[in-house]
């Protein structure tokens, strides 16, 4: 039999020099800036998350930071950096594609958990050494998973509000969104804002602690509640925000340059009063968050979507904690309207693949498709339909 043929899309650290394949990104002047940057804030480990600082499943370029320090663009992973050492974690859906990305400055592990991250952290980093993350990127159950990995252990873990990466990034991290936050039509929303915080009030109201706030850190938490969109992040129409919602109040914590004429309009309709949208600046959210956390008050959040940086800042017996904000469960509960309406674009949607299987019956025997062209055939399908905004992800199109 022919000897297997050594795969040359993968890279291999054993030979001398190393062979890296033509997709695989040098990350040595990057890991030698991170270092620096590590060594001058007194840190010995950098572990680096692949999501936001709204736990968002997807994510916008400026986020993407493990992907520019590593070259790995799978959508799940977590980084370590120490100063000698570096490995990325994720799981089997991206094995292969970490091999053919990596340079050899990384060691892949093939597993997500915390505790082999936190094992491999302990092996790597001397007793007395900080481990350090940004808050702003850890949800309080990873966050409170590491901490519990290195209990005990002689290693600190340590916050540091500045992000490393984002340093060592500058000039050339993509810059913040610009594009206009508008409001969703009428037709579209089955119930007015208003008429989403006043509900969202009376669950307050009768909750038996009483909560006089509630935090809104996921994206499409603040996009649901206010009836507006925009597209920050790819296949998903939400845009970076904050929401804190008292009894008498509501600050929307946005780029407030990015709303259009009608969308502040119609927050600003019932100024002064209880129902009028107090527009702050975004990154005022933990700020302000953190001077409301000193007076006589509960806050109200979900613990899927905030993180570690916002919750820290919360007096422990100031917080009612759910998985979920009420937000995000009565966003699950679709109005008659909301039904009437995915009905439509299901509709809609099965139109535009019956076209497509049409299409494929008699362009395939031609031998005219690959599964590029057909995922851009579907895609243009799809955009033609009436109220297409785009797909929902990439499509993930597959033969054989």
């Amino acid at each position: 039999p022919q000897a297997a043929s050594a795969r040359t899309d993968v890279r291999d650290c054993s030979t001398d020099p190393p062979y890296l394949p033509p997709t695989a990104t040098n990350t040595t002047a990057r890991l030698a800036a991170l270092r620096d940057t590590m060594r001058a804030h007194g840190v010995h480990a950098y572990i680096v998350p692949s999501t936001d600082a709204h736990m968002s499943e997807y994510i916008a370029e400026r986020d993407a930071r493990l992907g520019w320090l590593t070259g790995f663009t799978g959508s799940a992973g977590t980084g370590v950096v120490t100063q000698d050492k570096a490995a990325l974690w994720t799981d089997s859906r991206y094995w292969t594609q970490a091999e053919r990305q990596l340079d050899c400055n990384w060691e892949l592990q093939r597993t997500t958990w915390i505790e082999s991250i936190g094992l491999w952290i302990l092996e790597a980093v001397p007793v007395g050494g900080n481990i350090s993350l940004d808050p702003f990127l850890f949800s309080i159950d990873t966050w409170n998973s590491y901490s519990q990995a290195l209990h005990g252990s002689g290693r600190t873990l340590v916050p540091i509000e500045t992000n490393l990466v984002d340093q060592v990034w500058g000039d050339e991290r993509p810059s913040s969104p610009s594009s206009t936050i508008y409001s969703l039509p009428e037709a579209f929303t089955g119930s007015s804002w208003q008429e989403k915080v006043a509900g969202i009030r009376q669950q307050m109201e009768q909750h038996v602690r009483r909560p006089t706030a509630v935090l809104l850190s996921g994206l499409e938490e603040t996009a649901w509640l206010f009836n507006l969109r925009g597209d920050d992040i790819p296949y998903n129409p939400v845009f970076y925000s904050y929401t804190l919602l008292t009894n008498t109040n509501i600050s929307l914590f946005v780029d407030e340059r990015r709303l259009s004429a009608a969308a502040q309009e119609s927050l600003r309709a019932d100024c002064p009063g209880p129902l009028c949208v107090e527009l702050q600046e975004y990154g005022q959210a933990r700020a302000h968050l953190h001077r409301y956390a000193q007076g006589n008050v509960t806050i109200w959040l979900g613990t899927e979507y905030t993180t570690y940086g916002l919750y820290g800042v919360i007096p422990q017996e100031k917080l009612l904690e759910d998985s979920y904000s009420p937000v995000m469960m009565a966003k699950a509960v679709k109005n008659a309207k909301e039904q009437e309406l995915l009905r439509a674009a299901h509709l809609r949607d099965a139109v535009a693949v019956i076209q497509y299987l049409l299409w494929l019956e008699k362009m395939v025997p031609q031998g005219q498709v690959d599964e590029f062209s057909g995922a851009q055939h579907i895609d243009m399908l799809r955009r033609a339909q009436e109220h297409s905004r785009g797909p929902s992800f990439q499509s993930i199109s597959a033969s054989g």
